[in-house]
Order: structure tokens, then sequence, then C-alpha cells
């Protein structure tokens, strides 16, 4: 059989964490908290089920769901958002990222990707007969030069993949970014897929410029969230996807043939968590909290730390401790140290090296401090 990804192996995510377990190393590489979610949460879930909700849900998901995600869009961005018919549950954000592509791209179609760029960008597209269209972020601010977009737009650009926060780098769309954007968007009728799986952790009082909140660019838009990322659960696998209804029924004829629809238990709890808001608007204090003392405990060593205004990690430099590659770097920080981090050219096609490698702080404060201490002896 030929390939249809050739170029593709195992994820650097799994790699490292592997390398981690093999040498019993504190774990900052993969993206997820090593805490858990909340008893409240779980306990709702564990109600559902015992009260019998244990078959399958609507296609689009429960109904209760996308009504408290849609008042939450409402609160958040002020924007009327109709849970019939614009929203759509999911397992997971990346399944949300999949499904947009799979919808809109055919082969030959351009998409353009800003890298680094999380790792299931570039092969979704590859694999639905897309070409990717590479352009990097400005380092070391990681920003948007919307002139290198211009310029590689053509008649086959078909979308444009904005991820904010940002992952690896923790960069934010800023009000520029939505304005340049909103110009491309009607001068070439382009697509936009919003990766925002990331929404609720935004630091030092910034706005999250969703693209929810901005109807011109919306209504081209797929927007794709993740439950498992704000509330502590990467293993529930329970995300959403928002898009105006022309769009959004075009979707759900792809989405209804690749899992038809999601836990259903899970959904019902969600629905009843997201009745009180403060369990995702102290997000963004109870995360800032996390990188304010990963950042303060790094002090000590010989890291650099470039600015994180958002997601749960840290790029950090180590231009002061060694020349060497950010994989072999990563690699001997794992096997000789005992902090498992993940080298930001592997979210790059051409593995550009910039000497940076990436830490998530979604951890105990026990953890940050061991790592912390391992990592003072580098």
């Amino acid at each position: 059989m030929i390939s249809k990804l050739p170029d593709v192996g195992t994820t650097i995510f799994t790699v490292m964490s592997s390398l981690a377990v093999t040498h019993q190393a504190i774990n900052l590489s993969q993206g997820f908290p090593d805490y858990d979610c909340s008893d409240e949460l779980k306990a709702m879930v564990n109600e559902a089920m015992q009260q019998g909700h244990n078959q399958y849900a609507p296609m689009p998901g429960l109904m209760p769901l996308r009504a408290a995600i849609a008042e939450k869009i409402s609160r958040l961005y002020r924007q009327s958002i109709s849970p019939d018919t614009e929203i759509t549950i999911t397992p997971g954000g990346t399944y949300a990222i999949f499904t947009a592509i799979a919808t809109c791209i055919r082969p030959g179609d351009e998409v353009i990707i800003f890298e680094p760029a999380y790792d299931s960008y570039i092969p979704n597209v590859l694999v639905n007969g897309g070409t990717p269209v590479l352009i990097p972020l400005s380092f070391p601010g990681y920003r948007i030069n919307w002139n290198d977009v211009r310029a590689k737009i053509t008649p086959r650009t078909k979308m444009i993949m904005l991820n904010t926060p940002h992952n690896p780098t923790g960069s934010i769309l800023q009000e520029n970014d939505i304005r340049e954007l909103e110009k491309l968007v009607e001068e070439f009728n382009l697509l936009v897929l919003s990766d925002e799986v990331y929404e609720h952790l935004i630091f030092d009082g910034a706005q999250h410029h969703s693209i929810l909140r901005y109807p011109a660019i919306y209504r081209n838009s797929f927007v794709t969230f993740s439950f498992g990322k704000v509330f502590h659960n990467t293993g529930w696998k329970m995300g959403y996807c928002v898009a105006p209804e022309h769009l959004m029924k075009e979707y759900r004829k792809v989405h209804q043939y690749l899992c038809f629809s999601v836990n259903t238990p899970t959904q019902y709890g969600l629905a009843r968590f997201l009745e009180t808001p403060s369990h995702y608007l102290e997000l963004p204090a109870f995360y800032q909290q996390k990188r304010d003392y990963f950042l303060e405990l790094m002090k000590d060593t010989r890291f650099t730390p470039l600015a994180s205004e958002g997601s749960y990690f840290q790029l950090m430099k180590y231009d002061r401790i060694s020349d060497e590659g950010d994989k072999d770097f990563a690699v001997r920080m794992t096997k000789d140290f005992g902090v498992a981090v993940i080298p930001v050219s592997a979210f790059y096609r051409d593995g550009k090296d910039d000497h940076v490698i990436r830490f998530c702080f979604a951890k105990k404060q026990a953890t940050l401090e061991q790592a912390a201490a391992k990592l003072r002896l580098i």
C-alpha cells in the first residue's frame, strides 16, 4: 500500500513521554496536567451514568450542552449563536479540526498554516489532498507578518488556519491581527479555521480575540474548542466546533460518518458544570499563577524565558547553556537531568531550530519545584 502520509512517524510528544518513563524523568513535555479534574464534574458525569444516560446522544450533541455553550459564548463574546444549527459536540479539539478540514478541503486547495504549528495541522491537510502553505511566525515574538500572508495567497488558497492562544509559543492574536485577517477574508473570500482550545488561558489582563467576536470573519469560519484542555481532563476527549449554519450543515455531513455522536454521560455532566460560569472564568488566574510561579522558580537557572501570553506552555532559550540542536538538548535533559521537554523544531516541517524548548507548566506546585531543582543543575 502507498502511504498517504509517507513522511509521518511517531509524534514528538509520544517520543519524549516514552523517554521520560524510561529515564524516570519529570514530564514537562506533553500538554496535560498531573492533577485531577473537578470532583464536582466527575460526580455529575457519574450521576448521569447512574441515571441511565448511556446510549447514543443526538448526532450534533445534547441540546442542554449546546445551549450552555451558546450561553457561554454570549456572556464572553457578546454574540448570539444558535445551539441548534451552529454548534456540534466532538470527541476532542483535534477531531474538531480534522473534521473542519475534511469538510471543505479538496485536492489542490491551499491552506495557509503558521509555524511553529501544532502537529496535526499539516497531516490533516495532506490526508485530505490539500497543500499546506507554511509561513513562519516572526521570532522571538512569534507574530504574524501579514505582508507575507498576502504574498502567499493564490487563486488556490482556500483557508487560513489560526491558533490563539498558540501552541507551542504561548502568543496570542492582537487587535491588528484581526483587522488584517478581516481584510483578507473579505478580499479573497477565504475560509478560516481557528483553533481556540486554550481560550480561557489568557494572562496579564489581555483579551482573547476569539473569531466568535467578529461577525465579518465568523461567517466564513470554523472555530474549535476543547473541554479537556480547560477542565483538566484531556483523557475524556471532549470538544466542540462552532460555525455559521451554512458551514455547520456541511460539517455535520462529515461528522455523522466519522463518529456520529459523542460520549453521552459526559455531555450531561458538562452541561450542568457550565451552569456555573466561575468554573471557566477563574481559569486565567489559576493558570497565570502557575506560569508566574514556574518563572520565579526558573530565575535561578540559565534558561531564558520568552513571553507566554496564554496557553499552559512556556518557551525557554538555552543559549547560555549549550549550542546543541534542540532535539539533542531535549534528549540529554531527559536522560542526564531528569526533566522531559519538547524541542520547538518539532513544530516546523523543515525542523527550523532556534534553540528553544517548550515546558508545560500545567503541573502541581511540587512537580514544578522538583523540576526546577533539577534544572538548576544544568
